[in-house]
């Protein structure tokens, strides 16, 4: 029995090796899993945030919560597929911001027609990509501003991470040290050691990362949530919504059930594709998520060490097209644009050089839909 485990594994290791060119690209098959499982335990948190953001749009929630899992798991498939690259997708921040804050509130659009803005803005993308309009873009960026980018989105992911773990605040100075009068004069609330106190405290994944441990982005989001978990039951972290601190605790009251799609699936208004203010709002989201997407890659590609002695991202029209396929799709499904996530720097960190570690992350984001509870 034994041996007949050891040639079932050998023969999946080696389709593997043939789909996804392992030893070309230095890596193995449990390097891209664990480098797949950590991308997505750091882009997870959309699964909770895009709902939240979209839902003031007037969009069910419970529904945009399966269609950011379904665009994330079918993006991230098209990136495994299409170049082979362990880059992960997801509809991304600030455009799902731009969605439901200016579009939807400010511009007064329903929700259907901005999801018909997002559409359309994908399928320009994808006559772009294979035009190679896209390529032609990235391939005229200087040397010196892709290692920039690459430095610039290092320093933003470290400056957010101080802010969210509230080791900074805002002040008079614009960012100062965290003590809880700084952080309730920055934020106009009043919390207490016991809620955002606690946040400074468990910020541990910096020191594991710092110290070069192996699979320290996911050990520091597990061990920290574990530790919450035991403050909280030990009443040292106190929620409280309110002020945006929440229970830590799953809530499995309803079930496990996939939230139910119809409320947002294909709800496409074409109404006012012809008005000039609906073609601003379409180049708004191109504009936006060209240069999102394209400073993604640069960033995570160079980090990677993926580009040629010339600059270039070889099969990067495949990263392009699984990006605009995305988008569109994501947009029939009922989300805002989908687009490549910078985390990937964290599966591309611990190893990820294959499209296994983006098919892993794509899986989990399949069986994320089983688990809303925890999100």
């Amino acid at each position: 029995v034994r041996g007949n485990i050891q040639d079932k594994q050998q023969e999946e290791n080696n389709m593997l090796e043939k789909v996804f060119k392992l030893k070309e690209n230095h890596t193995d098959v449990k390097t891209e899993i664990l480098a797949g499982i950590t991308t997505f335990m750091t882009m997870a948190y959309i699964l909770a945030v895009n709902p939240s953001i979209l839902s003031a749009a007037g969009m069910d929630q419970g529904a945009v919560f399966t269609a950011t899992a379904l665009a994330s798991l079918i993006g991230t498939l098209c990136m495994a597929a299409f170049a082979n690259y362990p880059f992960a997708l997801a509809p991304g921040m600030g455009l799902n911001a731009y969605f439901a804050y200016t579009v939807v509130i400010g511009m007064n659009y329903s929700w259907q027609t901005a999801l018909t803005a997002v559409f359309a803005e994908g399928i320009i993308f994808i006559i772009l990509s294979l035009t190679n309009v896209r390529e032609a873009i990235f391939n005229a960026i200087p040397a010196c501003l892709k290692t920039a980018v690459s430095v610039g989105i290092g320093l933003f992911i470290a400056f957010l991470g101080l802010q969210n773990a509230n080791i900074v605040v805002g002040g008079s100075t614009l960012v100062q040290l965290f003590s809880v009068d700084a952080y309730n004069q920055a934020n106009g609330v009043e919390a207490s050691f016991n809620n955002v106190g606690i946040t400074v405290l468990l910020a541990i994944t910096a020191i594991m990362v710092i110290k070069n441990i192996k699979g320290n982005i996911l050990w520091g989001i597990l061990i920290t949530w574990i530790l919450g978990i035991i403050c909280q039951i030990a009443g040292l972290y106190v929620p409280n919504p309110e002020i945006g601190f929440y229970s830590l605790l799953p809530d499995f009251n309803s079930g496990l059930a996939i939230p139910s799609l119809a409320p947002v699936f294909g709800k496409l208004d074409f109404k006012n594709v012809f008005s000039l203010e609906f073609v601003v709002v379409v180049f708004a989201f191109l504009f936006v998520d060209l240069f999102d997407t394209l400073g993604t890659l640069i960033g995570v590609s160079t980090k990677a060490g993926m580009l040629d002695k010339d600059g270039k991202l070889p099969r990067i029209k495949g990263a392009l097209m699984a990006d605009a396929v995305a988008t569109t799709v994501g947009a029939v499904l009922g989300t805002s644009t989908t687009t490549t996530f910078v985390e990937s720097a964290s599966g591309v960190t611990e190893g990820g050089r294959t499209g296994l570690t983006s098919l892993t992350t794509a899986i989990l984001f399949g069986i994320s839909l089983f688990l809303s509870p925890i999100f």
